[in-house]
C-alpha cells in the first residue's frame, strides 16, 4: 500500500483532481474541506504527509499548521496564492517543509511530495541496512538513522527541512554553504526555491535552538554569501 496523503482545501475541483492523480501514483488519500475537520481527522487517524491550503473556513492553514505541530512533525507542504509572499513565510517560519503556489501543475505538487516523502525514508533508515553514523559537533549532535537533533541533552524538534539543511552546515563546521547549496541539500537538485524559503528555514532553526539554549549562535549568516555552522 503506498503513502497515506491528506488533501485540504475548501475547492472541490481541487480536492478530486488532485486525489485521482495521486491515486494514480499509487497513493492512498484522505480529503478534508476546511481546517476544522482536517484536524480531528489527522489527530484520531495520521497520515504520512498533509498538504494544506492556507485560506479555508472554520480554520485556516495556518492555525491548522501551529496545532498539528504541537503533536507532530508530520510532513506538510503549503499551497499558497500566487502573490501571497506573507503567507508563505509565515508558513514556512511556523513549520512547513515546502510550498506550491496555485494556480500549481499536479505533476509538480506530485514531484514535491515524492521528493519530502523520500527525505523522511532516508531520514528514518528505511529500506538499507547501513546506519549513518550521527554528526557531533561539541554540543551538538544530529542522528540521521533517528531524526534526532540533540543540543547539549535537550532534544531539538526540527522538520524534515531544517533536519537537512543544519546537517548540511555541520557537516564541514566553519564552510560557508551558499543558499544554492542547502537547497541542493533540502530539496535535491530538481527543485526550485527562492532565497527567501533557505533564510525563513534558517531563522526558524535558530529559533528552536533558542527554545533550550537562548544564547545559541552557532549558525552564522555570511551577508551575500551564504551561511556557515561555527564550531566551539
Amino acid at each position: 500500500m503506498g503513502s497515506k496523503i491528506a488533501l485540504v482545501d475548501d475547492d472541490q475541483n481541487i480536492l478530486t483532481s488532485v486525489s485521482m492523480a495521486l491515486e494514480a501514483e499509487g497513493y492512498t488519500v484522505r480529503t478534508f474541506n476546511d481546517g476544522d475537520s482536517a484536524l480531528t481527522g489527522l489527530i484520531s487517524r495520521p497520515v504520512d504527509l498533509a498538504v494544506l491550503d492556507i485560506k479555508m473556513p472554520r480554520m485556516n492553514g495556518i492555525e491548522l499548521l501551529q496545532r498539528l505541530r504541537r503533536r507532530t512533525s508530520l510532513p506538510i507542504i503549503f499551497l499558497t496564492s500566487k502573490d501571497d509572499e506573507v503567507d508563505e513565510i509565515l508558513g514556512l517560519r511556523m513549520g512547513a517543509d515546502d510550498y506550491v503556489k496555485k494556480p500549481f501543475s499536479q505533476r509538480l505538487l506530485i514531484e514535491r511530495i515524492s521528493t519530502l516523502l523520500r527525505r523522511v525514508e532516508v531520514r528514518q533508515g528505511l529500506g538499507t541496512t547501513k546506519l549513518e553514523p550521527p554528526v557531533l559537533r561539541g554540543n551538538l549532535t544530529i542522528d540521521t538513522s533517528r531524526h534526532l537533533c540533540l543540543w547539549k541533552s535537550d532534544e531539538v524538534h526540527l522538520t524534515v527541512t531544517e533536519f537537512l539543511i543544519l546537517k548540511a552546515l555541520a557537516i564541514r563546521p566553519g564552510h560557508v554553504k551558499n543558499r544554492n547549496q542547502l537547497m541542493d541539500a533540502a530539496y535535491g537538485e530538481n527543485i526550485y526555491v527562492d532565497d527567501r524559503t533557505i533564510d525563513s528555514h534558517i531563522k526558524r532553526i535558530r529559533k528552536k535552538f533558542r527554545v533550550v539554549h537562548d544564547d545559541f549562535d552557532h549558525v552564522e549568516t555570511l551577508y551575500g554569501i551564504g551561511y556557515r555552522y561555527r564550531d566551539d
